[in-house]
């Protein structure tokens, strides 16, 4: 079994071009509406009438867009908050279908590790003491569920039914697309002070490298506090 420190990580799959193409269609389609355009229109005019649509509150210009991330190293229980975004679409690694006895292409029921995710403020080695009196840490606890679900695969069940004893801590993968605008609220919802630390980690991440890639688009979200596990979170201004 491996414990991993909670830092989820992302790749941005929508080609850089392709986004900053994007940003100057958003403002074709604004300028459709007040039939205002006259000169051409490049990445710093798009930033300009983008920012005016956000005062606005014309935001429904901006879901003429789509933005595709695949974020890695996280949990189960971090991916379980994502695809409450209904407006997005998901495709995430699956418990049925992934054999984490697998090493390569070798099934090997007596070696393979999980990987878990655990919260980067908590030591995973302190003792707990259980209702029995059984001192654990949680290094411990993931142990124990690695040799239940090795047990469970031993004795002939399949992954997608020895997955019940798998924890909500198990690394995950997910793919997320969506529109400019529901990426907007998802930040405003997992950058915020009230966010679980996770989710909010990679979130903020990607906002800051969204900043720099499509300026206009993110720019009122903002730095406001580190609260007391020294995790960063941010409010729409």
């Amino acid at each position: 079994m491996k414990i991993i420190k909670g830092n989820p990580k992302f790749h941005i799959l929508t080609p850089k071009s392709e986004l900053i193409n994007q940003l100057i269609r958003i403002e074709k389609a604004g300028r459709t509406c007040y039939q205002s355009e006259k000169s051409p229109v490049n990445k710093e005019t798009a930033k300009k009438f983008v920012n005016m649509l956000i005062k606005r509150g014309h935001e429904s210009v901006i879901e003429h867009s789509s933005l595709t991330v695949k974020f890695l190293n996280c949990s189960r229980g971090m991916t379980h908050e994502m695809v409450r975004h209904r407006l997005a679409s998901f495709s995430q690694e699956s418990t049925r279908y992934v054999d984490y006895a697998k090493r390569g292409e070798e099934i090997d029921l007596n070696k393979f590790q999980l990987n878990c995710i655990a919260p980067p403020h908590r030591n995973e080695k302190e003792k707990v003491v259980l209702e029995n009196g059984e001192k654990l840490s949680l290094r411990d606890m993931f142990a124990n569920i690695e040799m239940y679900y090795r047990g469970l695969r031993k004795a002939g069940w399949l992954p997608e039914d020895a997955r019940q004893v798998l924890p909500i801590g198990i690394k995950s993968e997910i793919v997320v697309t969506a529109n400019f605008r529901e990426w907007r609220h998802i930040f405003e919802l997992r950058t915020s002070q009230f966010a679980h630390w996770e989710i909010r980690v990679a979130m903020i991440t990607l906002l800051k490298e969204l900043k720099k890639i499509l300026p206009g688009i993110f720019d009122d979200f903002q730095k406001v506090g580190v609260d007391k596990n020294g995790i960063e979170y941010y409010e729409k201004k």
